[in-house]
């Protein structure tokens, strides 16, 4: 994984509001609930990937009432509201622009979430680095990264995931990139990052691993689709 080619606007920095944005729940008690969006460049996982993304960690992951999430590179909270929704107990959303901030904690606040969701204004990379120095609860069961496509170098990125404290045995890691990065390998970190599934939707993919599974997922990994 590498760094992608190319000059974009940076995400987090005062741009116009985009009239496109329309985000809502796409499943779980707040299903449909329509979110704000913060007068900054964002680029949220849309509605069909998020869908995607649950439907494929169905069978990796139990988002039940002692389920805990991370959600990195969070902008408006959409994944781990999402989270939330189909049950995750906690969830950390973090992300570098306090204007984003504010927004999560409305959008929190207005499904009811506001005990359970905790909005770090971070570098996600810290936050792997020590958790506990936000006050977050470790292991968590469900990792998702929604990186600014052209403002990260994956490789680097992957690896704070891995020598994390914050994930154990287990834990499902989704990375979302985009088509023109190659395909993800289908290990990583010396076979500690184990790939399952990688899934295409227009311009975006999303890798699902699982590090260090023990084989009590009812799903078996799919290492052809991480093949170019």
């Amino acid at each position: 994984p590498r760094r992608m080619q190319g000059v974009s606007t940076t995400q987090g920095v005062t741009a116009r509001t985009r009239s496109d944005l329309r985000l809502y729940i796409t499943g779980g008690e707040q299903r449909g609930r329509r979110l704000k969006t913060p007068e900054v460049y964002i680029r949220p996982m849309m509605a069909q990937v998020r869908e995607a993304l649950f439907s494929m960690i169905g069978d990796l992951v139990e988002l039940g009432p002692s389920a805990s999430g991370l959600d990195l590179f969070s902008g408006t909270a959409c994944v781990g509201i999402e989270m939330l929704s189909r049950g995750c107990e906690n969830v950390a959303s973090v992300d570098m622009s306090p204007r984003c901030i504010e927004v999560m904690k409305q959008n929190a606040q207005t499904c009811g979430y506001t005990d359970r969701h905790q909005a770090v204004c971070a570098r996600a990379e810290d936050v792997l680095a020590d958790p506990a120095k936000y006050g977050l609860r470790v292991p968590f069961d469900l990792v998702t990264l929604t990186p600014p496509y052209e403002e990260v170098i994956y490789a680097d990125l992957m690896e704070s995931v891995i020598s994390s404290p914050g994930v154990a045995d287990n834990t499902v890691v989704v990375i979302e990139y985009p088509v023109e990065l190659g395909v993800m390998p289908s290990t990583l970190g010396d076979g500690r990052l184990v790939g399952y599934r990688n899934r295409r939707y227009g311009r975006t993919v999303l890798a699902v691993y699982v590090y260090r599974p023990d084989g009590s997922q009812d799903i078996v990994p799919h290492p052809h689709e991480f093949v170019g």
